[in-house]
């Protein structure tokens, strides 16, 4: 059975993860943050490996360099503009 102390040490490396790394999310992390993160830790990892990319290229019919410049704009708004927040 877990201890008092074991739960503070996993909770403790949480916040140290969550804090040093923005993707891992945190307890306020809403639905279109966490899946703005998705979509570009997933561009980045297709960009990042270049037999990706040719495969991209040729399922869309294009040149590598011009689904690189597509990718690269995609990250920038990948799920669209987020949602208005509500006033609390």
């Amino acid at each position: 059975m877990a201890t008092a102390a074991d739960r503070f040490n996993i909770n403790s490396q949480l916040e140290h993860l969550q804090s040093r790394y923005v993707g891992t999310g945190h307890a306020d992390t809403n639905r279109f943050e966490w899946a703005v993160n998705i979509h570009r830790d997933s561009y980045a990892s297709y960009y990042g490996h270049h037999t990706m990319l040719q495969y991209f290229a040729i399922a869309e019919n294009e040149s590598i360099g011009r689904v690189k410049y597509n990718m690269m704009q995609k990250m920038l708004l990948p799920c669209g503009l987020p949602p208005e927040k509500e006033d609390e």
